[in-house]
């Protein structure tokens, strides 16, 4: 067998020489160990600050698997089903016909709670728990999903201050990033602001498909998902100290290739790390086993999630109509916004993660990191 460092580091270079990028870096972690340590390119577009391998960059969505883990472990750890209502932890959740409402819809994207009426400013978060309480879901939670891109991480960092006594940014830190040694973020430290790479917007026009047209439609419920709360909607606000020092566990993850790499590949193991069990057995199996699956009412796409993270959809017949995660239809993961991907796959104790700073169009993985994913299995069979 080829190394794999070796096999994929001419892919890598090839970003940046043909397709565009600026700065990267990439890792693959297998059976607790990591395989593959990729970095090139600059911080900034004057290409006066290297990036490095402990280079942080900014994951948009990516947040959400770490975020979701976070919510998994408070739940299995207190006892909590996640078939549980949500109001069991929370009562004023009831509000608006969401009596019913479980966890597992919650961290599904089945809720119906994209977007709330009226929508606070995306730094109150108290007056975004207030909207969520109240709001009445936009389709009978449980009858499908629509991705709720801004959303869930409000909803997820609730039920964690409720189970828990602490913010999920905290929790984090305290349940996964130390015990792992990983330099990912849910809340910059003000010292560390340096070490994060700004965001680039993309210079392409995104394509005229079914998403983009639903975006660009005021009032259509893919324009309120991605609308609410209000606020940071541009590149460039996220690269501001007041984003980055504030906890967004749906969309402001910062961290390194490595710590988001090892994180999936604790995962893959069933939640442990060098014989410490992590996350319980049957949370990390949770991750792998999906809870819903068809056309995604936000994305306006086939989308499958299980307990917080995406799944390549499979048809009829179980072959895998997308494939951003490999060949396992038990991998899972997610893409961030422009370009990063990061995901777990359990049949092979494999965490991958590709972080870069020059963001592409769209929402789901471009082919700076589908080619480097195809060309790994190639090679590890």
């Amino acid at each position: 067998m080829p190394d794999l460092q070796s096999a994929l580091a001419p892919i890598f270079q090839e970003n940046f020489t043909t397709r565009g990028e600026l700065g990267a870096s990439l890792s693959v972690w297998r059976d607790g160990r990591e395989i593959v340590n990729l970095s090139g390119g600059f911080h900034n577009r004057e290409q006066t600050q290297p990036w490095h391998a402990g280079t942080l960059a900014l994951i948009y969505s990516g947040t959400k698997g770490p975020a979701a883990a976070c919510v998994l472990k408070c739940l299995w750890d207190a006892g909590i089903a996640i078939d549980a209502p949500v109001a069991t932890v929370w009562p004023r959740f009831a509000q608006g016909g969401k009596e019913s409402v479980t966890f597992a819809h919650v961290l599904s994207h089945q809720a119906g709670l994209p977007a709330v009426d009226d929508p606070p400013d995306v730094f109150d978060y108290a007056g975004v728990i207030r909207r969520l309480e109240t709001q009445v879901p936009l389709w009978t939670p449980g009858d499908g999903h629509g991705y709720h891109p801004r959303t869930c991480g409000y909803l997820w960092d609730e039920i964690v201050r409720r189970v828990t006594g602490q913010t999920l940014g905290i929790y984090w830190r305290k349940s996964f990033a130390e015990p792992l040694g990983l330099d990912f973020w849910m809340g910059l430290p003000v010292e560390r602001l340096a070490d994060a790479a700004p965001l680039y917007a993309s210079r392409i026009p995104p394509p005229d498909d079914a998403f983009v047209q639903a975006y660009a439609e005021v009032g259509s419920i893919t324009h309120r998902a991605f609308s609410c709360p209000y606020g940071l909607f541009s590149v460039s606000s996220m690269n501001t100290p007041a984003a980055r020092l504030n906890s967004f566990p749906a969309f402001g993850g910062i961290g390194s290739a490595t710590a988001i790499a090892k994180f999936y590949g604790m995962l893959a193991c069933g939640g442990a790390h060098d014989d410490c069990q992590i996350l319980a057995l049957d949370a990390a199996a949770a991750m792998a086993s999906t809870l819903t699956s068809g056309f995604d009412r936000v994305l306006q796409l086939e989308t499958s999630f299980s307990t917080g993270v995406m799944q390549d959809p499979v048809n009829s017949n179980g072959t895998k109509t997308r494939n951003i995660f490999g060949p396992s239809t038990r991998a899972f993961g997610q893409p961030g916004a422009g370009g990063s991907v990061s995901f777990a796959d359990p049949d092979r104790g494999l965490g991958f993660a590709y972080v870069m700073n020059q963001m592409e169009p769209g929402v789901l993985a471009n082919a700076k990191s589908l080619v480097l994913i195809q060309r790994m299995y190639e090679v590890l069979g």
